[in-house]
């Protein structure tokens, strides 16, 4: 008998890698969106949300509710950082597309997460690939939501090698480090896909241009936006390609054997120099004195990943689309 899809929530701030990852969900049959909701990250709130509503228009699936998502940092901050010059100011390559018909529904994000982890206990993945103020929320105003929760597929991180906001802090965490120590000191079941496994997975210039040979919708859509993000690559990092981060903590969630993972206890440094930081702590020594790593519970950390196939399964259904 086949499994049920699993239902997931994509929280996003779309983003052209965060488009690519929406539109892979919608072709896995592995999983079921029930929602999107937003978050400031690549471009702001408001921007995500008409962002989301969009693709969801290309799509074809205006029946996926959006919830729009906190405008602050859970202390209050605001978004300092856009990352337009990575996405483009409009988030989408610069494309202007017209505004979407679609309207966000009258729950917030965290609302929203709230009721569905409550409608459906058990069986509900929160894929998070932008900044965790949403999640946060989520777990600081219901009791019940880490138990409720199945997993939070986290795409945050740079667990032993350098951030790519600076060298200590990778962008999501660092766009609210507050909210991210609240989601990984959670006791939710949490799988963090850091910079150091997406950074293994590169699309290349010659993968572009199969996506635009095929006759894939999305492929097609998706060829339209690479262009901001291609170029900002080739400056930033000298490469012909770039790196798949939200394609790869979404298929983390969808195809769970692609990757390994390790399993201790993860905090982020809130503030200083090296704000955003996070660092894994794996358990083998037993500390004597009670400190702020003491009792805290273990999230998984992905360790390895297989490029290869998460590059085979892009291609494959954004082609087929």
């Amino acid at each position: 008998m086949l499994e049920e899809p699993k239902k997931i929530i994509i929280d996003t701030d779309p983003g052209v890698d965060d488009a690519m990852a929406i539109f892979l969900a919608l072709q896995s049959p592995e999983v079921e969106v029930i929602g999107l909701t937003t978050i400031y990250g690549n471009v702001y709130t408001t921007l995500a949300t008409r962002n989301a509503l969009h693709l969801l228009e290309i799509a074809g699936r205006t029946d996926i509710p959006v919830a729009e998502g906190s405008h602050v940092t859970i202390t209050k901050g605001t978004k300092l950082r856009i990352a337009d010059f990575v996405h483009g100011t409009d988030g989408l390559g610069n494309q202007n597309f017209p505004p979407p018909k679609g309207k966000p529904i009258e729950l917030s994000a965290a609302d929203f997460l709230i009721q569905q982890a409550s409608c459906y206990p058990g069986k509900v993945t929160v894929v998070a690939l932008g900044p965790l103020t949403n999640i946060a929320l989520a777990i600081q105003s219901d009791p019940h939501f880490v138990k409720n929760i199945q997993q939070i597929v986290v795409l945050g991180g740079a667990f032993a090698v350098n951030g790519n906001v600076n060298p200590a802090a990778e962008a999501n965490i660092f766009g609210d480090p507050d909210a991210a120590d609240v989601v990984f000191t959670s006791g939710a079941d949490v799988l963090a896909v850091g910079i150091n496994v997406t950074h293994q997975v590169f699309f290349t210039d010659a993968d572009r241009d199969k996506l635009a040979e095929s006759n894939g919708k999305y492929a097609q859509y998706l060829c339209k936006i690479l262009d901001v993000y291609y170029s900002y690559h080739h400056v930033a990092y000298s490469t012909k390609g770039v790196y798949l981060h939200d394609p790869t903590a979404l298929l983390a969630a969808v195809t769970p054997s692609l990757i390994t993972f390790t399993e201790g206890v993860v905090r982020v440094q809130t503030t200083g120099i090296t704000r955003g930081l996070t660092l894994f702590y794996n358990k083998q020594k037993r500390f004597g004195e009670v400190t702020e790593w003491s009792d805290k519970p273990s999230v998984k950390v992905a360790v390895t990943v297989d490029a290869p196939a998460v590059i085979n399964l892009v291609m494959e259904r954004l082609t087929n689309s």
